[in-house]
């Protein structure tokens, strides 16, 4: 998990430490990938963005890590609509998130032919059980 964080205890920071020692593409990828998020954490225009995206995609070429090859290939082909966040610094996370619950929701009850117990159930996975039942006469 130390690997994931940005914030680290000391411990993690210790743990980092005695994994670089045993592999330097390891330590490499950890701060290119910090720097990264520094990045998209920099209160910049869209433009700056942009170029701030590109000057990081030229340092990772010139490392020659292999690891962020697809990314890389994503990141210049929709980059115009990535740096869009540098605008409101706002994401579409939570819809994508919400999206993938119901899609495992659906998998779940996949055989469930009654749309009112579909939707109780869409609505106590949501909700957890403090929230009140969806209840729908009609659908």
């Amino acid at each position: 998990w130390a690997l994931r964080k940005t914030q680290l205890s000391d411990e993690e920071k210790e743990i980092l430490k005695i994994s670089f020692k045993h592999s330097n593409k390891l330590k490499e990828v950890y701060e290119l990938s910090c720097k990264l998020a520094e990045l998209m954490n920099t209160k910049t225009t869209r433009n700056g963005g942009i170029r701030r995206l590109r000057n990081w995609i030229s340092k990772v070429k010139e490392s020659d890590e292999i690891y962020f090859k697809t990314f890389i290939g994503t990141l210049e082909k929709h980059i115009e609509e990535i740096a869009n966040y540098f605008i409101q610094r706002e994401s579409s996370g939570f819809v994508e998130g919400f999206n993938n619950r119901i899609k495992v929701l659906k998998r779940r009850c996949y055989g469930i032919v009654d749309r009112v117990h579909l939707f109780r159930r869409i609505s106590l996975d949501i909700g957890g059980h403090q929230a009140s039942p969806v209840l729908i006469d009609e659908l």
